[in-house]
């Protein structure tokens, strides 16, 4: 709930320059790549993500753990590996330590694995009646191309007791450390952005790379309004630019980090960190992704992974692409782990669900993405697409320019399990005109299999009485067949009048499952689907024909989200759907006349698409330039 109002951080009001001035530090001895943890940064997040308990028994805390006697705890966890392929392959690292202070008696080891996941120890230390001793072991990073992880074990045996603190796995230090801006975009989600910054602040003395935040509140329900914002810029003290500005989206938020950073720096080798503000944040993932930053062979943006925040446990994708000309994102890059239980073992395999095999990615979304300076000089800045797809967009247009997208694995903050948003939401609109653009931009943009694609996902949505969702996709195709124009307020009046369009259909409005305008809750019974058609053009063809002729086989009927398929809803004269975010229904009530008039308007604004696409595809690829450059930024910002 919103408190009294505090006193503001440095704050720029769309406009005032920040103070601080970008440079590259001087190391002091060696860089910390991540530390040993031992306990999440909330009590939802489970102990053996960070360190798994074999047997025995141990206390398991942030930053220290004790080891009981005759008991193992083993590192070989998600947050507790140290994802030695990726070092080899980026970086020019060839040899990392992991140090820790020890007391008592027991056995630390380094354990590795290899693309298969056959474990093997490389280093092991025993130490006797040891009191706050420092211990380092040291791996070669030489066998590990295609796959593989380090991680530390401890163990001790009967009437042992050890207790292990400040763990970190380090590498030889570069010259000179990359200074690193953190950006938070956020909008109206004053709480969420609030207890990131409090997290980076509770850690920010080990956050050694970290030289600013900047919050880009677009919102009307403000993060400096909290009670707990006072003290938070105080503990980040000049570290922390809080700065309101016009709502430009995700889009707009993210960008006016690149934009203040490479306004204010005195070298081109700094980076900037996206990070949502709504994730719950492992603030280690700071001191990763900039630790591999700095020591890369070559400027690479560098995506931190997603876990589901709603089940803790899981991993939506261990890296992912874009099917760019069939609009098509977030596909598993192959052998990644996709909605994977970290806790958990393979189906197949029966072997601990590991990210074993090292991938490439061909993007990574803004949740957490760190992008070098250098990638914005060559690249230019994100295109003003408001919402959806600008991550995707920007990776592929910097992979042409020499920049590759690297996923770490480990480097996680946990984020709301997409299969639990609804599709149907005014949000639709930018997914399916920025897809669009960015095919446009670089894919081979197939008009006839672009067509294709858009009309079959038309019918869907109509036989599915999703009436709102049909003209969402007709808007976005036209809109995109404006030309390069309809980016020039960065989507503030698209947004607008997508809301006013969507609005004017019944079913896109959610409701109370008792309170279900004109039905009677006793009445929606569920009415469950038959399986996916084996024939299914044969079915689609006689839904089709079915909805012509007005025939359907029940009158009213409640159908769970994932039973929500065209060849089940279409059966309905109104179907009751539940909402993907289980929080609410919609009601779907068939239309004979919407149903024809989207139908027309779809048919012919995709023939415009197919005749029209090459034109247009020339214009926005001729724009590209403008819309990315910083003036046009600094005009959106109005600065």
């Amino acid at each position: 709930m919103p408190g009294k109002t505090a006193t503001p951080a440095p704050t720029t009001q769309a406009g005032a320059a920040a103070e601080t001035r970008f440079t590259e530090h001087t190391p002091q001895g060696r860089l910390t790549a991540q530390r040993g943890l031992y306990a999440g940064p909330a009590p939802i997040v489970s102990k053996d993500l960070y360190a798994e308990l074999e047997w025995g028994s141990a206390v398991r805390e942030r930053a220290v753990i004790t080891i009981e006697p005759a008991s193992k705890v083993s590192g070989n966890t998600y947050f507790g590996r140290f994802p030695a392929s990726y070092w080899q392959r980026w970086s020019t690292v060839t040899e990392v330590s992991v140090e820790a202070v020890v007391t008592g008696t027991g056995l630390l080891s380094m354990g590795a694995s290899d693309v298969e996941g056959e474990p093997r120890v490389v280093a092991a230390e025993q130490v006797a009646d040891v009191k706050q001793t420092k211990v380092t072991l040291t791996a070669q990073l030489d066998k590990f191309y295609d796959g593989g992880a380090l991680w530390l074990d401890l163990e001790t045996e009967g009437g042992q007791t050890l207790r292990v603190e400040q763990v970190r796995w380090t590498v030889e230090a570069p010259e000179k450390i990359r200074p690193t801006a953190v950006t938070i975009c956020t909008m109206n989600r004053a709480d969420d952005c609030l207890k990131n910054l409090q997290a980076l602040a509770a850690d920010v003395s080990s956050l050694e790379t970290l030289d600013a935040i900047y919050v880009a509140d677009q919102g009307t329900d403000l993060v400096e309004s909290r009670d707990g914002f006072e003290q938070v810029a105080k503990d980040l003290a000049d570290k922390l630019h809080y700065i309101k500005q016009p709502n430009l989206g995700g889009a707009g938020g993210f960008t006016r980090g690149l934009y203040e950073v490479a306004g204010h720096t005195a070298t081109e080798h700094a980076n900037v960190l996206f990070m949502d503000d709504d994730v719950l944040l492992e603030p280690d993932l700071v001191i990763r992704m900039t630790a591999f930053s700095n020591r890369a062979a070559n400027p690479i943006i560098v995506g931190g992974q997603m876990l589901n925040l709603f089940h803790p446990n899981q991993l939506h994708v261990g890296a992912e692409y874009a099917r760019l000309n069939t609009l098509e994102p977030g596909q598993p890059v192959e052998h990644s782990l996709t909605t994977a239980d970290l806790l958990g073992v393979d189906e197949e395999t029966l072997k601990p669900n590991r990210q074993e095999r090292r991938l490439d990615a061909g993007y990574n979304g803004w949740w957490s993405c760190l992008i070098p300076y250098e990638v914005v000089q060559a690249t230019g800045y994100p295109m003003p697409f408001f919402f959806q797809w600008d991550d995707a967009e920007y990776s592929y247009r910097a992979r042409a320019h020499g920049f590759p997208t690297v996923t770490l694995p480990g480097a996680g903050v946990w984020h709301a399990d997409f299969h639990m948003k609804d599709w149907d939401e005014w949000h639709r609109y930018f997914n399916l005109r920025n897809s669009i653009i960015t095919a446009a931009l670089h894919s081979p943009f197939n008009l006839n299999l672009l067509s294709r694609v858009l009309l079959a996902q038309l019918v869907r949505y109509l036989l599915g009485m999703q009436y709102g969702l049909s003209a969402t996709l007709i808007k976005a195709v036209e809109d995109f067949l404006e030309g390069p124009e309809i980016l020039r307020d960065g989507g503030v009046e698209a947004m607008k009048e997508i809301r006013r369009i969507r609005d004017q259909y019944p079913e896109t409005k959610r409701h109370k499952a008792t309170d279900v305008p004109g039905i009677a809750s006793n009445d929606i019974g569920i009415i469950n689907s038959a399986p996916r058609p084996s024939m299914q053009r044969l079915v689609l063809i006689k839904r089709v024909l079915d909805r012509v002729l007005g025939r359907s086989r029940f009158g009213l009927g409640a159908v769970p989200i994932d039973e929500a398929n065209w060849w089940h809803i279409a059966l309905f004269d109104t179907a009751v759907v539940t909402d993907a975010n289980q929080e609410g229904v919609r009601v779907r009530s068939y239309d004979k006349v919407k149903m024809f008039d989207l139908a027309k308007r779809g048919a012919k604004v995709v023939q415009r698409l197919r005749k029209e696409g090459a034109a247009v595809q020339e214009q926005y690829k001729r724009a590209m330039p403008e819309l990315t450059s910083r003036e046009n930024w600094q005009r959106l910002y109005k600065l």
